[in-house]
């Protein structure tokens, strides 16, 4: 029908919940839901858990402050280490904070979202540009 846009499917792209604990986790996976169909989501929270997804076919979505075992709580600090990979993934700062978000662009990630944003259109925009559409 004229009018309608057809929805694409991100089938194929992996999207990665880095360093979120459980509630915040429910509540994103259901936002990339929608915002990303036919996406695979995957949650890490150690060191062990993210070496696979640092070859750059993934989306990394990193909380500011991470829950799990990393060498660090500190979702920049992790952002600049994956960022100095040979091929890294499209990485994206979770926070509501826009010192936190300018800190990640500068170490390299994407333009990143608030969880308070998870349904807004600018958040969508940026999954799906993160996500290849």
């Amino acid at each position: 029908m004229f009018g309608r846009k057809k929805k694409k499917n991100y089938e194929g792209r992996t999207v990665v919940l880095v360093g979120h604990c459980f509630p915040d986790r429910f509540m994103i996976k259901s936002a990339i839901k929608r915002a990303v169909p036919g996406s695979s989501l995957e949650t890490v929270n150690d060191e062990k858990g993210l070496e696979p997804y640092l070859n750059g076919s993934a989306v990394l979505l990193v909380n500011r402050e991470l829950d799990g075992t990393f060498v660090t709580d500190s979702g920049i600090e992790l952002i600049e280490q994956v960022m100095k990979g040979d091929d890294p993934p499209v990485t994206i700062l979770i926070s509501n904070y826009e010192d936190a978000q300018s800190q990640a662009e500068t170490a390299g990630a994407n333009p990143g979202f608030g969880k308070s944003d998870l349904y807004e259109a600018r958040t969508v925009e940026i999954l799906q540009k993160a996500a290849g559409g």
